[in-house]
């Protein structure tokens, strides 16, 4: 099986190619909102190494809203063209640590926070929105796990920083682990979007 992955929920995304198991290409790049023409280009690189492409997996955060619409659309483009199935797994079960089992926490703005425990490739529980003070009642709950953040979290310096990581998307994949989505897939939502309306007229 080929398994083409892609991530941009976070300032530094990744594109992988898992060829039956082995890395076939691997490429790193600033996915910040000047810089999204560059996840096409390691697209390119990636698929001209590639005979057929069987399944392709996105990272789908939680993290950059606009980060991840962009790479769900490319993978939708990559699906029409190539026929492959299409699979979305939380970036968050994915990142670039030794730790099998730990934790994950992020600043979801607004006074609030997220949190997940990932287990082996999976998202045990959450992503799951948090006040600050329940946040630390459940990170004092499992004090032996390893915390980690995409970006620096105010007020809990136990995360350390992690990134996730193409390769590793593309290898749960392949297993059939982490799937939370298949064909259909949207960003995580940690809450309903924010909408402003208008005053009403005087």
């Amino acid at each position: 099986m080929i398994t083409l992955a892609l991530d941009t929920s976070t300032a530094q995304g990744s594109v992988a190619l898992l060829a039956d198991g082995v890395l076939a290409f691997e490429e790193g790049f600033s996915a910040d909102r000047s810089h999204t023409a560059t996840l096409f280009v390691a697209l390119e690189r990636a698929r001209a190494l590639a005979p057929r492409i069987d399944q392709i997996a996105v990272g789908l955060g939680p993290g950059s809203y606009a980060g991840i619409r962009i790479a769900i659309a490319a993978a939708l483009g990559l699906e029409l063209a190539t026929g492959a199935k299409l699979v979305g797994i939380p970036s968050v079960a994915a990142l670039e640590v030794a730790a099998p089992a730990y934790l994950v926490i992020g600043d979801a703005r607004r006074e609030t926070f997220y949190f997940t425990h990932v287990v082996q490739g999976a998202c045990a529980e959450g992503p799951l929105l948090t006040t600050e003070a329940e946040l630390s009642v459940r990170l004092d709950a499992l004090p032996d796990l390893a915390v980690f953040a995409t970006e620096p979290v105010p007020g809990f310096p136990r995360a350390e920083m992690a990134l996730p990581s193409a390769s590793l998307l593309a290898r749960l994949a392949a297993e059939g682990r982490g799937i939370v989505a298949e064909r259909n897939l949207e960003p995580i939502y940690l809450r309903e979007p924010h909408i402003t309306r208008p005053k009403s007229p005087r």
